[in-house]
């Protein structure tokens, strides 16, 4: 077997960048932390093309909530994905769901056609749908390369036994890379199954602004810590689970 795949989660240039030079394998290129990630800028993903030699997939979610797109939000993602695939995007995320929580393979199979043949992964909209196994088979038919999931619970500890049994169900047919709230010792105990081929962990840590002035009469955030602090990379975090890859 092979080295499991390290891809981690990136929301602002500085963590990308911290990210790449501390040995992460792969970016997922996001914005939006709060809502779990948006589509981010074509300028972040121009700039970083030219600063990192990693592969960065770029998360195409036009708003946070719900994975039911409208035909309009779907034209959105189409263009997301055309422009930032021009500006060098290596592979695209993203996962359309119907009303009723079953995967959209329309939409879907229309949105990899977009991609032109650049590796996709159906994300965390996996963990809203209505049955995970209906929705493995689906995905795998529209021809995504992984899903990410957290076993549709709130962590990757929560829904281990449900990884365990997607990753048997998949066996080599698809990759599941565990992510949400993922750990090191997560790694050693799927790689003993055989099947764990990446996972995805954000290793993130809140370090401090540089910013000197806070405005106490103004929040642009329920969470006050996003206003005197940034999102960056934690390098320990990195190293414990390059230890065990």
């Amino acid at each position: 077997m092979g080295k499991v795949i390290l891809e981690s989660p990136v929301f602002n240039v500085e963590a990308a960048l911290q990210a790449a030079s501390f040995g992460i394998d792969r970016l997922e290129l996001c914005a939006n932390f709060p809502e779990g990630g948006e589509t981010p800028s074509a300028g972040m993903l121009k700039f970083l093309k030219s600063e990192v030699d990693i592969p960065v997939f770029v998360m195409i979610r036009p708003r946070g909530g719900d994975f039911y797109y409208s035909q309009k939000e779907l034209m959105v993602m189409k263009r997301d994905i055309e422009t930032l695939g021009s500006l060098g995007a290596d592979g695209f995320v993203f996962g359309v769901l119907d009303k009723n929580g079953c995967v959209n393979t329309d939409a879907c199979d229309s949105l990899i056609r977009t991609a032109s043949g650049k590796p996709c992964t159906f994300h965390r909209a996996f963990d809203a749908s209505s049955d995970y196994f209906d929705a493995l088979e689906k995905i795998i038919g529209c021809d995504f390369q992984r899903i990410l999931t957290s076993g549709g619970k709130n962590s990757v500890t929560d829904g281990l036994d449900t990884i365990k049994a997607l990753m048997e169900k998949a066996e080599d047919r698809i990759s599941i890379m565990p992510g949400g709230g993922s750990k090191p010792e997560h790694v050693l105990e799927l790689k003993r199954r055989g099947w764990l081929k990446e996972i995805h962990a954000s290793c993130k840590i809140w370090n401090p602004s540089g910013n000197q002035f806070v405005n106490p009469e103004l929040s642009f955030s329920d969470d006050p810590k996003s206003f005197t602090h940034h999102l960056e990379i934690d390098p320990d975090m990195v190293n414990q689970f390059l230890k065990v890859l």
